[in-house]
């Protein structure tokens, strides 16, 4: 697992992304349905959801508008520099774009990005480059261009109007769409390119930009290292998702756990507290997440499904599942996508 596959997105990212659908006549279930996010995840302001959940958003919004061109771009023009929080506010007081860029590449997994992304000189040409060989296939087309048009968008608002975009770069044939994105954008495109990228002049890089801060730039690279950290699900919350997901199971009490970690179950839950969670939540999370993958993908009874992960009773998995879904397991597996044979 990279990296990235570890790293927790922030759940304002998925709200736009379910407005956006409302918009179009998709209602809030279709687009959460199999995710495992609660109505009352989004209404927590700093909540954070697995990168996971958030794909499984996005295919239920391609599912839902697939006739819609340019569904990826589109959305990501929904994105503002104020989506972000501290990140899109230390982007706008940096210095110049470049530093700008510089930073949120430093600080990219508090943005929507899924392309691993990197910046080049060419002539009198400044780069930000889009590699989207790592997201799955699936979801390459979508992601790449949520990107570009999120980068587009950034690019605009920073500058004030004070510069342009010159071109988006994309790699291979032309797309069917291509009238479309021009339109969306209101840049030209070009294609059969080495890389996919966003192009604006060298000099434009380093123009000062308007709403740079000196006092706060070194304020806000800091906090930006800690919702970073932060976003980690690695630490000791990460090594209890670990041992519940492989040795110890499910089943696993906090004292058990704490022996397997080598440490005393008072430090233990005294570690996930200064992470923001407990042995409870964890818990509860990863039963949440295998109960919604084996009621989509299995046909395993509910009495066996309750033993796998660790209830005593099929009653007690039917009331946690209840308070989770707000529906029974039963009821959640007749409306569960079916995957075709």
């Amino acid at each position: 697992m990279s990296n990235s596959d570890t790293l927790l997105h922030p759940v304002t990212i998925s709200q736009v992304m379910i407005n956006f659908a409302a918009r179009q006549g998709v209602d809030r279930q279709t687009c959460l349905l199999g995710t495992g996010i609660a109505e009352e995840d989004l209404q927590v302001a700093d909540g954070l959801i697995t990168r996971a959940q958030e794909m499984r958003l996005i295919e239920n919004l391609i599912l839902a508008l697939p006739d819609m061109p340019a569904l990826g771009f589109r959305i990501g023009l929904q994105y503002n520099v104020s989506t972000f929080g501290i990140w899109g506010f230390a982007l706008r007081t940096s210095r110049t774009l470049r530093d700008a860029t510089a930073l949120a590449l430093r600080y990219l997994p508090l943005s929507t990005a899924y392309c691993q992304m990197y910046t080049f000189v060419e002539g009198d040409d400044f780069g930000v480059a889009f590699d989207a060989d790592d997201v799955p296939r699936h979801l390459r087309q979508f992601l790449l261009e949520r990107d570009l048009a999120t980068g587009l968008n950034l690019f605009k608002e920073l500058s004030l109007a004070g510069f342009d975009v010159q071109a988006i770069e994309l790699k291979g044939e032309p797309l069917a769409y291509a009238s479309c994105l021009e339109d969306l954008s209101g840049v030209r495109l070009a294609f059969h390119k080495p890389r996919n990228t966003l192009v604006i002049r060298r000099a434009d890089a380093d123009r000062p930009l308007p709403t740079f801060d000196p006092h706060l730039v070194q304020v806000l690279d800091h906090q930006c290292r800690q919702q970073l950290e932060r976003r980690q699900s690695g630490g000791f919350a990460g090594q209890v998702r670990q041992q519940l997901l492989g040795p110890l199971g499910l089943v696993a009490s906090l004292d058990e756990v704490a022996r397997s970690l080598a440490m005393s179950p008072r430090s233990l839950r005294r570690k996930l507290d200064q992470e923001g969670t407990s042995f409870r939540k964890l818990l509860e999370e990863e039963r949440r997440q295998l109960a919604l993958q084996l009621l989509e993908n299995s046909a395993m009874k509910q009495d066996e499904l309750a033993i796998h992960l660790g209830y005593t009773d099929t009653a007690s998995f039917t009331r946690a599942f209840r308070r989770w879904m707000n529906c029974s397991p039963g009821e959640y597996r007749k409306a569960a996508p079916r995957t075709p044979d």
